[in-house]
């Protein structure tokens, strides 16, 4: 793998599903280290925040819009085309309706610009999911479709944290070429923590939650920490371990703090005729087979009105136009349940600076937060760049916060594309 096929012309490429543009970045970058022309003759976006961003970074002047109203023969002539086409159809985060959903339908507008085209190659990316969507099937069609139009084709799961990146990000890359297939082993790794990219100097006054937390842990406990409630050992704090709902007894705790643990026990299920869930309400008679105390139905009932708890009908699993879901079973008697939704915490995650961020996502905007020397505080959108392998060189700054982290948090990472690139421009 030395020969670089590529160096006696400028490579087109186009953009697709564009966001921050971090797949341009990779992929130019791998093209300036192998010592190659390039140039992006086409950019497809819609988010009107996302747009702004990538004019300011990019200089473009031109982002055409909806790819899908967009004819692929009125697409310049292009060497490779680059998509890192939408995630929520195959990713556990959303629905997982693969190409019934029709962002999932994405990847046939993609196989239409490929026939129509005819690139060199192509670098796909998504989320981990549709490894194993549908029983590994989603995936199959996938390659199945790229190598019946005569592309060489290969995939492979990759961790941004082994690429200097400080942040878990698991995410599949496909790619492929009409002349031989491009090979994803065998990387070296890269390590690089949070710390080395912390804005220790920014300084955030503590919020009424943040105080509510430093009330029961001085600062440097907190680092690593994730607020939720929800099993997770010595990691996990709780919101009765802060009294955020309301003040609770020691006994009350105790009883929450075992009710946690039992309420997953299959037993549960099986007695109720439901297929078996990470948690699930039980009936005062069902808790009072762990729980002895004389006021316990008092007990529960006060942690019901205060939010601690729910009393509600456990879920079974229905079919519905061939997506399994859960629905309330009204056949089954009501239960107390605990409240486990951690999008209601205003901080969800502190990340220790000797490790990795998690996965960003959208969805917790504002809820990932850092210890710094001086204060407790969210992480600035500086920090969320760098923790996704952007240069500082990169800005944000035309966005509000919340719509700078949308982008953030589906964005790819520049340097694991980087990597994928310069085995796709080698052969």
């Amino acid at each position: 793998m030395t020969t670089i096929k590529t160096k006696k012309k400028t490579v087109k490429f186009i953009d697709l599903f564009a966001g921050l543009g971090g797949t341009r970045i990779g992929f130019e970058s791998a093209c300036d280290k192998l010592n190659i022309k390039h140039s992006c003759v086409f950019t497809s976006e819609i988010k009107e925040h996302a747009i702004l961003v990538y004019k300011n970074n990019f200089n473009d002047e031109k982002i055409h819009g909806d790819i899908t109203k967009i004819k692929p023969a009125s697409i310049p002539d292009f060497d490779y085309l680059l998509a890192g086409f939408p995630c929520q159809p195959f990713s556990a985060a959303g629905n997982r309706k693969g190409f019934l959903d029709e962002r999932g339908g994405l990847f046939f507008t993609i196989l239409n610009i490929l026939k129509e085209k005819k690139p060199q190659g192509f670098l796909l990316e998504n989320v981990e999911g549709l490894v194993n969507h549908n029983s590994g099937e989603t995936l199959k069609e996938i390659l199945l479709k790229l190598e019946q139009i005569n592309y060489k084709v290969s995939y492979k799961v990759l961790d941004s944290s082994e690429f200097g990146v400080p942040q878990i990000r698991k995410r599949i890359y496909i790619v492929g070429d009409k002349d031989f297939k491009p090979q994803l082993d065998s990387h070296s790794e890269e390590i690089k923590t949070c710390g080395d990219f912390i804005e220790n100097e920014v300084y955030e006054k503590p919020t009424k939650f943040v105080s509510l937390l430093l009330d029961h842990f001085e600062l440097n406990e907190l680092k690593g920490k994730c607020i939720k409630d929800k099993r997770g050992g010595s990691r996990n704090i709780h919101s009765w371990d802060i009294s955020y709902k309301g003040k609770l007894t020691k006994i009350q705790k105790d009883i929450l703090n075992e009710l946690l643990k039992k309420r997953r026990s299959k037993e549960w299920a099986i007695n109720k005729g439901i297929d078996w869930m990470d948690g699930m309400p039980l009936t005062l008679d069902e808790i009072k087979t762990f729980i002895t105390h004389k006021d316990l139905k008092k007990n529960l009932d006060y942690m019901v009105e205060t939010g601690y708890l729910r009393f509600e009908f456990p879920k079974k699993k229905i079919n519905i136009n061939g997506i399994w879901k859960r629905v309330y079973d009204e056949n089954n008697q009501k239960g107390y349940n605990i409240v486990t939704g951690k999008l209601s915490f205003p901080i969800t995650t502190i990340i220790d600076p000797s490790g990795f961020s998690p996965t960003i996502v959208a969805t917790e905007t504002g809820k990932i937060a850092v210890v710094t020397k001086n204060c407790l505080r969210k992480i600035t959108t500086r920090e969320g760049l760098r923790f996704s392998g952007f240069p500082d060189t990169y800005n944000i700054d035309s966005i509000p916060y919340k719509d700078a982290f949308d982008l953030i948090g589906n964005t790819v990472m520049p340097p694991v594309i980087e990597f994928v690139s310069q085995r796709l421009l080698r052969q």
